[in-house]
């Protein structure tokens, strides 16, 4: 197989073991989208937000993928929550590109306004950039970067306490289910790809 169709099976996998893994139907999603398989991408990432309401990138892919497959009143309606929920959310990325996609399609995206905290659910005062977290600008900081290498500290300076603790009980499952050796680099490579997902890391 070649080494999409490998990460394609993977994915499948992890989605298929497990219907309420939001991480792994987005990832199925994000690669199925770069085969250029977007009604099946637009099912998983549709899935997605079902799974997770607040997960703003999915919002985003998902209309990508609508109006790939032309089903732009489809769109258009993604757009309109997908909008809604990063402006609320302060996800200023997922933001941008909906608000363009928006002005692709004619609609004219509504003012931004300044970001909310979720109802009682954060007690800090650090900004969470995982989609989805539920603190979002309250968050707690992690006390230290989690690994010593460059991962770490990106971990350190985006994302909160509760996402991180998150995805290690995410890490636990996706190494039982892929039966990953990290000792193994490209096994940890695989490892850093489902963190980099769940997280929203780049």
């Amino acid at each position: 197989m070649t080494s999409l169709a490998d990460r394609i099976a993977q994915f499948r996998k992890m989605a298929t073991d497990d219907p309420q893994n939001e991480l792994g139907h987005f990832s199925l999603g994000k690669v199925l989208m770069e085969a250029g398989e977007h009604a099946e991408a637009a099912a998983r990432f549709a899935r997605t937000v079902e799974l997770n309401g607040d997960f703003s990138k999915a919002f985003q892919l998902l209309a990508e993928c609508q109006i790939k497959t032309g089903a732009t009143e489809a769109a258009q309606e993604t757009l309109r929550r997908g909008y809604e929920v990063a402006d609320r959310r302060g996800d200023n990325i997922p933001r941008q590109e909906i608000a363009r996609l928006m002005g692709e399609l004619g609609m004219e995206p509504p003012a931004p306004r300044q970001p909310v905290a979720a109802g009682g659910v954060g007690t800090g005062d650090f900004a969470c950039q995982r989609p989805g977290c539920p603190a979002g600008g309250q968050a707690q900081r992690l006390a230290g970067p989690p690994m010593n290498d460059a991962l770490g500290r990106q971990v350190y300076d985006h994302i909160c306490s509760v996402c991180w603790k998150e995805w290690l009980g995410m890490g636990i499952k996706v190494i039982n289910e892929m039966r990953l050796d990290l000792s193994d680099e490209r096994a940890q490579q695989v490892y850093d790809n489902y963190m980099k997902d769940f997280l929203g890391l780049t």
